[in-house]
This record gives C-alpha cells, structure tokens and sequence, in this order.
C-alpha cells in the first residue's frame, strides 16, 4: 500500500490484519516538507506558537526557549505516557500506527518524514508498542494511549515482537533503526488523535457487520428450523416502508431461503403468524444495518482527516487551534453502534427461546433427545442470556459523561475511548451469542428431513462438519467454539452466499 491521501476501510484492514507492508507517497513526503517549513520558520522567528514553543494545555501561555523545544517535546512523551489497564491488542495497535501515520502524511502537522517514516517501519516490521488500554478521555486526542505508541518511537517504553515483549530500544537496534530526537511540534503531534477511537470503531464496524449477515442467516436457519412463514420477507411487504436497511436483510432472507423445500410443506397450517423475533426480522436487522452504513460514512470521513492542534497551512503560513481532536464524531457513531449490535444479540436470543421452549416450538424441550435424562441446549440459553444482559449494561452510552481536565481548559471531553472498547466486547459477545442460535437452530432442523432454503443448508451442511448431530448430552462447549470460529471467520456466511 501506498500511503497518499486515500485510505479505505478495506485497505485499513490489509495492513493491519493482512500485513500488507505500507510506504509512503512522494506526494505526501512532499506535503509533509512543506509543512514543517512552517513550523521552522516560527522556531527561527519571535512569535509564540501553541505546542511549537509554548507549554500545552493550562501551560499554553508559558513561553519556553528555543534552547529547549526538543526536551519541550519529550517531556510531553515522558509524561503523557499513563494508561493503565491490559496491553491493546496488537491489531488494535497496527491500526493506531496506521491511522497516525495516514493524519500526519496529509500534511497539516509540521513534523519531519522522519516521524512517519519510522511508523511505517514498526508497522512494516510487525513490532507492535506496548499500549495500556486505558487512560483516554476522547479529547486533545487519545493522549494517555497515543503517548504510549510515541514512546517506542524515541526508544523507550516497551515493544512486542512475535509475542514477546522487550524494551522498545533493544527492539529498534535489532531492526537496525534509531530512536527519533523529538523536534519541534513533533511530540504534540503525534499524541494529538483519535486514533485509539479510529482503529477499534474500523475493526469492530468491519467485524459487525459479519455479524450483521450471521444474524441474518440464523434468523433464516432458525425460521425454516420452526416452520416460520417466508411471506413477512416479501418485497412487496417490505417496500411499504421501505428504510434501506430492512430492504437489504428482507433480500438477504428471501436469497437464503430460496428453493426451500420445508416452506411448501406447511403452507396451509393453521398459524396465522410468527412471533416478532422471527416476522420482524427486516424491520430489527434492518435498523442495525442502517447504523453500521452510518458508521462507515463518518469513518470515511475520520480516514482522510487531520486531527492533530495546532494545525499547520503550508499554502498561507498560518498557525491556527481548532478542535480536530475531539472524538465526539466517533464516541456518539460507537454508542450508536454498540445499540445497534447489543439489539442483534438480544433478538437473537429470543429466537434461540422459540427454538428450545417446547410450547414455542413443537420441538422436543431443548432440543434434547430423551428429555429428562438428557438437558440438551438448555444451558446454552442460559448463556446467550447471560451475554444479552452484559451488552445492555456495556450499551450504556459512553459519551453523555465529561469530566473536565487539565485545570478547566479541557472542560468537555468525549469518552470515546470507552465506547469504542465497550464496542470491541459487545461484538465478542454477539459472536457468542449467534453462535447459540446456529447451533439450536441446526439441531433442529435435524428433526425435520426435507431439505431448507439454498442458504441455509449450505450454512447446516458446513456446520455439520464441524459439530455432530446430538444424540445425548456430551461436553457442548468446544461445539459452541467451532460455530464461533465459524462465525468470526466469516466462513459460514460466505457458504450460505455462495450457495
């Protein structure tokens, strides 16, 4: 990848979980040097400049000397560097160390090449720096977490490698590079970012939306498991509120239930309709799809911009604080997200209830075989129930809470950070929770016999090979991993649309 002006989320994900190695453009190493132009000119001259040569937050009218405007900049590192919490994942990291890199390349922050070159490096390499999970507030950037990333930069703090975790200037010999001399502006550039909120709001919205077309396909499965009507899908009944979320999953669902053999079956039974979870399928995923499109505009949107303060203008030589760094965009896209995703695990489960409740179902209780003697899933709803209550508390939305920092300057911040971890875990624990549903709804077509809608068999029959049918209780945890795998991967989704 070319690092230029232009960064989608697929090429986002090509790097940081397919390892594409970035470089930078000639376009933007030039964009770069003409910014830092800028900030030279004001290190020669007699202005005082935000974050060039003054302190930073409360401190920014205190004027500091041209003889200290690099230990300026690295006492920023030094001390800004004070997360807490577990290490960041390490996809979570390369997309801190993408992001950073693509915001500084659009140059509008006056640091050297130098800086962007040696993230690519780390990036390019796979040494990953050592991030604590928590300590931002969403505003002036992901300080705590962004200090943290810079520290390898300058040789200190901690990086992982392949695993193994080593303080970060034995890691930058052994790749032969040297640790930056922070310069001027630089150190305030580099932790002033949404770039902890970015790479966790692009990895969960690309994981999320998997998910999306999980649910839908267990809601199809689940629906041909129960003998459910077909004709709540039609695009007649959908196209008389036609929001485009509920329009796309109602054409997913007619896909994966096309040439059903089980709907013919039972086309003058006496039911008159289906219980909500599986007849307003289109209206429930519909409104969650329709978050995650949103989400991907504003993304778009965070991927081609500048979130550094101050802000450099190479064209005019002007100086200019904004706030660019404030999360807001993100923590409200990310609470929004967390609803929209919570909702597919909560109606998920409530399927899963239709599926093992006898009185619901028809079906034997649990879906087990001799009743009784054998518990059959009964345990697994407890579980899918356990994960929807966790999400509801997780779904609590992040950003209606601010407390001011810094001594009052930074007297409204976002939380993004949080919202976008809680995210992170809410989309955990959907996986589980769909799992649940594929596993009982597979169990229960097993009862049936004749064969269901294109998509939903090729999802049973690839389902099949990896759980057994069950014939008496046995250890049902590892059967509920494989249908995870099966679902984080993307694996089982691509069969039922292939087919």
């Amino acid at each position: 990848m070319i690092l230029d002006h232009h960064l989608d989320l697929d090429t986002f994900l090509a790097v940081v979980r397919g390892g594409e190695p970035v470089s930078l453009a000639d376009a933007a190493r030039e964009r770069i040097l003409r910014a830092r132009a800028v900030v030279e000119r004001i290190v020669d001259g007699d202005e005082a400049v935000y974050g060039v040569n003054t302190g930073f937050g409360k401190f920014a009218t205190v004027r500091v000397g041209r003889d200290q405007l690099a230990l300026l900049q690295h006492n920023l590192i030094v001390s800004h560097a004070i997360g807490v919490g577990e290490p960041l994942p390490a996809e979570v990291v390369r997309g801190m160390l993408l992001l950073r890199a693509q915001s500084l390349a659009l140059g509008h922050s006056g640091v050297r090449t130098e800086v962007v070159e040696l993230l690519l490096a780390l990036l390019n390499a796979r040494a990953h720096p050592v991030i604590p999970a928590q300590g931002s507030v969403g505003a002036s950037g992901d300080l705590a977490p962004l200090a943290h990333l810079a520290l390898a930069l300058i040789g200190l703090g901690e990086l992982e490698v392949g695993g193994e975790v080593r303080p970060a200037g034995d890691v930058l010999a052994d790749l032969g590079l040297a640790p930056l001399v922070l310069e001027a502006k630089e150190g305030l550039a580099l932790i002033n970012g949404t770039q902890l909120m970015g790479s966790l709001l692009a990895l969960a919205l690309h994981d999320a939306r998997t998910l999306l077309g999980t649910a839908n396909l267990a809601a199809a499965m689940t629906v041909e498991a129960l003998s459910g009507s077909h004709r709540p899908f039609s695009a007649g009944v959908v196209g008389l509120r036609p929001h485009p979320g509920a329009v796309a999953v109602a054409g997913e669902l007619r896909q994966f239930l096309r040439a059903s053999e089980i709907a013919p079956s039972h086309a003058n039974c006496g039911r008159v309709q289906d219980a909500y979870s599986l007849r307003a399928v289109p209206q429930v995923h519909g409104a969650s799809h329709d978050a995650l499109e949103t989400a991907g505009r504003m993304l778009a949107v965070e991927f081609a911009s500048v979130t550094d303060n101050p802000l450099i203008f190479p064209d005019t030589g002007e100086v200019i604080s904004g706030g660019n760094f404030h999360g807001q965009p993100l923590a409200l896209t990310a609470d929004a997200l967390k609803v929209a995703v919570a909702e597919l695990g909560s109606v998920s489960e409530r399927r899963t209830e239709q599926l093992l409740n006898p009185a619901l179902s028809g079906l034997p209780a649990f879906l087990a075989p001799q009743g009784g003697l054998n518990s059959g899933l009964m345990i697994a709803q407890y579980t899918a129930a356990a994960l929807v209550s966790e999400n509801k508390v997780l779904a609590h939305p992040a950003s209606v809470d601010s407390i001011p920092t810094s001594a009052n300057q930074e007297d409204h911040v976002s939380m993004g950070a949080h919202g976008a971890r809680h995210l992170r875990q809410i989309v955990d624990n959907v996986a589980s929770v769909l799992a649940v549903e594929l596993l009982a709804a597979a169990q229960a077509l097993d009862f049936g016999g004749l064969r269901a809608g294109a998509g939903v068999q090729a999802a049973w029959e690839r389902l099949r090979q990896e759980v057994m049918p069950m014939e008496r209780d046995r250890y049902y945890r590892p059967d509920l991993l494989r249908v995870r795998g099966l679902i984080v991967s993307g694996e089982l989704l691509r069969a039922a649309r292939e087919a």
